[in-house]
């Protein structure tokens, strides 16, 4: 089963909201948090800081959010910074934009409360490592019920260290509605960590931790509402269809969006009176400070007919900073 955050994060539909980076679980040695984001109030709206309250609506816009997840840090050491940005994703795009939250903490049921009144309609909950497996009868299971009583989808989000039944029992008794089950990964922010705890990335990847896949599978992948998420599924959909959501969006008529979600175009230090000259149509160009952007494919005509003595062709993210992926020279 995925749910309906799970669906529209496939799409690339989902903004990530970080707005807290302070947490109280001190000791996971698997947490993926990079130091930038690591024990910081500042908030982000995907790469976007925010200042504003704006600035989270215009990133919303920027790539047509189907809706939000909001993250940490944990979300419910900052009750009233989450609320405020719920109420606001809610009164602007109404209720269809569905909205879910990580959190490592129970928090009670005044918190499960006060995030749905807010908005929110899904919690999906991490509990510490060294509980699993010992958690019925304890907060970890009253917190379900409890969330679900309040109006809220209880579900369950672990990392993928090793398969646990006791999560399947959650499911089959109706008190967690999913459980996702993220690929175990290294990072920049735990690699060491994770190295002095005896894990190995595998063969031939980037990021996946060797040794947890098959047997997590094996123990856990059958259930109907069991979802394991890979970290190629991340990478090559969620993150890539992110990309061309925005790059739709922000693109100007001349830019040209790739597969991978990037935008293309020419650079040229010809000024726009001589692309006047050469017959180019306003639409088909953009004049900077200091250079001129165009139509790729004119500019590399332009080149090849010596009409204008060089330029590159430019391909760059979608994204607020707008990261350069590569640059062609033409000349």
């Amino acid at each position: 089963m995925i749910s309906k955050g799970c669906e529209q994060c496939a799409k690339g539909g989902k903004m990530v909201l970080f707005v807290y980076g302070y947490c109280d679980q001190r000791d996971c040695f698997y947490c993926p948090l990079g130091e930038n984001r690591k024990n910081v109030t500042d908030v982000y709206a995907n790469e976007r800081k925010v200042e504003t309250d704006e600035d989270i609506i215009t990133e919303a816009h920027r790539m047509d959010a189907l809706g939000t997840s909001i993250t940490g840090g944990e979300p419910q050491e900052a009750m009233e910074k989450t609320c405020r940005y719920l109420r606001l994703l809610k009164d602007e795009f109404g209720e269809d934009h569905h909205t879910h939250l990580y959190t490592g903490i129970t928090g009670g049921r005044e918190n499960m409360r006060r995030l749905s009144e807010a908005g929110l309609d899904e919690i999906r909950f991490h509990p510490p490592y060294e509980l699993w497996g010992d958690m019925h009868g304890t907060e970890w299971e009253e917190i379900l019920h409890i969330a679900r009583e309040e109006g809220l989808t209880p579900a369950f989000e672990i990392p993928g260290i090793r398969a646990e039944e006791e999560f399947l029992e959650f499911l089959d008794e109706g008190a967690a509605e999913f459980c996702n089950i993220n690929e175990f990964e290294m990072s920049d922010g735990n690699f060491r960590r994770m190295k002095e705890e005896g894990y190995e990335l595998q063969e031939g990847h980037m990021s996946a931790v060797d040794g947890s896949k098959e047997a997590i599978l094996d123990t856990m992948g059958d259930h109907e509402r069991v979802y394991f998420c890979t970290s190629v599924f991340k990478d090559a959909a969620q993150h890539r269809n992110r990309l061309k959501r925005m790059a739709k969006v922000i693109r100007r008529e001349f830019d040209e969006v790739t597969d991978d979600g990037t935008l293309v175009y020419g650079k040229t230090w010809e000024s726009a009176e001589r692309l006047d000259e050469l017959g180019v149509s306003e639409e088909f160009y953009t004049v900077k400070s200091d250079h001129v952007e165009l139509a790729w494919w004119l500019l590399e005509e332009m080149v090849d007919e010596g009409d204008v003595p060089k330029g590159e062709i430019v391909e760059q993210y979608p994204t607020v900073d707008g990261t350069v992926v590569e640059r062609t020279p033409l000349a």
